[in-house]
């Protein structure tokens, strides 16, 4: 039996946020924290690639979560670390990515500048900073930076938030 694997490559902010963020979600079956590197942008830049469940989340809502839970209107100097992007595995996808992408921007005030590339290779980041935001939750960067995103999450998306996990963490003022 060939069980097809549904796979988005993610990166614009810190990887410890953006995998916070889809961590989060229902029908996430895995995220993965590293590095990404694309046909068109050799160079690595950090972020994660999701595995999920297309009948319970749609690559369209993980897009979109993606673009309102980092600055994907905002260039500035760190694009080279924190490339605003979504990774295509398949010719299809990048397609179909690129029309999200282009159906959600008049969603936004400000030019999208998120690009769809096509992923050639992922390096995992090193396992004690893995599972960032769930083993971390207390410590002030997951406070300054991740949960304001939470926060926006449960405002925003909350059909599409994994109250379950959510509540595996002791924040107050979500």
């Amino acid at each position: 039996m060939n069980i097809e694997k549904y796979q988005i490559g993610l990166g614009g902010g810190c990887h410890w946020c953006t995998e916070g963020v889809f961590q989060s979600l229902i029908g996430i079956n895995e995220v993965k924290q590293g590095w990404i590197s694309a046909i068109e942008s050799p160079t690595f830049s950090e972020a994660i690639i999701v595995d999920y469940n297309p009948e319970t989340i749609s690559a369209k809502d993980l897009i979109e979560i993606h673009l309102h839970t980092h600055s994907s209107t905002s260039n500035h100097s760190m694009r080279d670390k924190y490339r605003s992007a979504v990774y295509a595995f398949t010719e299809n996808e990048k397609k179909e990515y690129e029309k999200i992408i282009d159906d959600l921007q008049c969603t936004f005030g400000n030019k999208l500048i998120t690009k769809v590339y096509s992923f050639q290779d992922f390096k995992l980041n090193k396992e004690d900073y893995l599972n960032y935001l769930y083993t971390k939750e207390d410590n002030q960067f997951c406070k300054n930076y991740i949960h304001p995103k939470l926060s926006l999450l449960m405002q925003k998306f909350s059909s599409k938030v994994n109250k379950k996990q959510i509540n595996k963490l002791n924040i107050s003022n979500l």
